[in-house]
Order: C-alpha cells, then structure tokens, then sequence
C-alpha cells in the first residue's frame, strides 16, 4: 500500500475509531512526514493521548502495533512523490498549473493501480473475450471514452459500438440478450439517463460492467462493477483525472481480452497494420531545393 492509500484509509476509518483515536488520526493526516521519525511515545504527546491508545488506533488499521504502522508509512512515504489533487490559481505560471496537472495524474494513476481489483478485471476480461457483441454506453466527457474503446475492441475483431445518445442506448439496450456484454462508463456512477439504460439491459440478461465510483447507484446494478474512486469535490482536476482513469483501464481490459483469445489475433493485427500502410505518408525526406538566385550579376 503506498502512502496516498494509506493516508486514505485513515481517513475513511476515522468515523468509526474511538475519540482519542480519532486524535491519532488527525495527527498522522496532518503530519505524516513527521510521524515516520517519531517514538510511540513522541506521537502519542503531540496527539494528547496515551501510548496504548496509538496501539490500539495501530491495531485498529490492522497492523501489528506502532513499528509496523510507521514502516508501512515511511515505505510509502520514501517510494511516492506527494501527490495531491490540484487547485487553479489565477496567478499560476505556465511552469507550475502544468507540474500540478502532471503531479494530479499520476497521484490519480498510482492509486487506481493500487485500488484496482484483479479478480474482478479477470471476471470482466472472460465476459467480454467471449461475448457476442460489446456496447459501450456513457455521456458527456465519458463518451469520448467510449468512443476510443469502441474502436480498440473492433481492433481485436470483438464486434463492438458506442451510444452517447439516450434514445439510441434505449433500442440498444433492448435488442441485446446473455450473449452480449455492456460497458457503461460513468465519472459519478449516478447520471439517471445511463441508470436507466442499464436497467433495461439487465432485464435482458446481458452482462454489465461499470466503470465508476464505489457505492453509487451504477456500481450496485452492474454485474461486474469495476471501482474508479476519486476525490468527491468535481473539480477541473477530478474531471480531468477520471477520463483518463477510464482509458487506462479500458486498455487494461483490451489487452487482457488480445491475451485470451490467444496467439491467432496477434496475426490479424499484424494484418491491420500492413493493410494502414497505404493510408500513411512515405517517410522518404523530399530533398532540399536551394533557393534561387536572384541577385543581379555584376
């Protein structure tokens, strides 16, 4: 777990952890970089509790006690540059609105690599190497999303479209049954118009896997729900981060499904990309023709 993860799951634990360890909590949130090279005994006077207390706030993320708890911070800690989620400030320069942007995604990226479960990516990968047919459905920023999968699973000879239009997501969503599989890709997991597609594709047996937040309506109906949890503030940086959050697991999910259907479809994409050639402009530099001379002779 690295340290962004870390500090996450304190904060998410905090509600439930008893008063003084909330103390505890708020002290490491606050201070982690100090807390790496403290004593039991130093943490628990800066926080105003007792020894057993940082002890029983250890146990309480399961670890062993102190020493475990902080090695597992100053790793983290040691590994991981500070990535935070950015703010726009009217004053900033080109230099550091683009270090923010850069420092943003990758704090998002390591995360999601870290959050994202494998046997789930292994249950959506199986359903979508043998389905019949893979309709991506999502609106606003997420239906670029859906328009690049579209075209990476037509790549990997998997019949496959997108719907960013309600009406046309609705016949879809009634023309599939079990041998299909629907992505649905959402930054909030809660746009109703997606909620109510997806309905009416599990009422016709179809598979669907979401992308999108834990613990929102989209995530609950799907049947293979993949979890992309961001900050909740909808922030420039949060909208940002999400779509490309999307894409790198989407490209997951591709390269898992080229993986399954095995060494034939390597040759097929070989075949692609010979067939592209024609559609590209020779290399070949044109040569340099010297300028004319104009000047008068003498």
């Amino acid at each position: 777990m690295n340290s962004f993860n870390l500090l996450k799951s304190i904060a998410e634990a905090r509600e439930g952890l008893r008063k003084s360890e909330q103390k505890v909590a708020d002290y490491v949130l606050a201070h982690a970089n100090d807390v790496i090279h403290m004593r039991i005994v130093d943490l628990a006077s800066e926080a105003n509790v007792s020894e057993p207390t940082v002890v029983r706030f250890c146990r309480a993320l399961n670890y062993d006690g102190f020493q475990d708890f902080k090695l597992t911070l100053a790793q983290g800690l040691a590994s991981n540059t500070n990535f935070e989620q950015f703010s726009l400030n009217s004053k900033d320069t080109v230099t550091e609105f683009k270090e923010k942007i850069f420092d943003s995604m990758i704090g998002n990226l390591l995360s999601m690599k870290d959050q994202l479960d494998t046997e789930t990516v292994e249950k959506a990968i199986a359903a979508l190497a043998k389905a019949r047919r893979v309709e991506f459905y999502g609106f606003g920023a997420s239906a670029p999303v859906c328009t690049d999968a579209a075209h990476k699973f037509h790549r990997l000879k998997v019949s496959s479209t997108s719907y960013s239009d309600p009406h046309m997501q609705a016949i879809s969503a009634v023309s599939l049954d079990e041998r299909d599989v629907v992505v649905a890709i959402s930054q909030t997991g809660r746009t109703k118009d997606l909620l109510h597609t997806v309905k009416l594709v599990k009422e016709t047996g179809t598979t669907v896997i979401s992308l999108c937040p834990s613990s929102t309506p989209l995530s609950e109906i799907a049947t293979i729900p993949i979890h992309i949890d961001l900050e909740e503030d909808k922030d420039l940086s949060t909208l940002m981060s999400s779509r490309v959050l999307h894409l790198v697991a989407i490209d997951v999910l591709a390269v898992g499904v080229a993986m399954k259907l095995g060494p034939g479809l390597i040759d097929h994409l070989k075949t692609i990309k010979r067939s592209l050639r024609s559609l590209r402009q020779n290399d070949k530099r044109l040569p340099i023709r010297k300028p004319l001379d104009t000047e008068p002779k003498s």
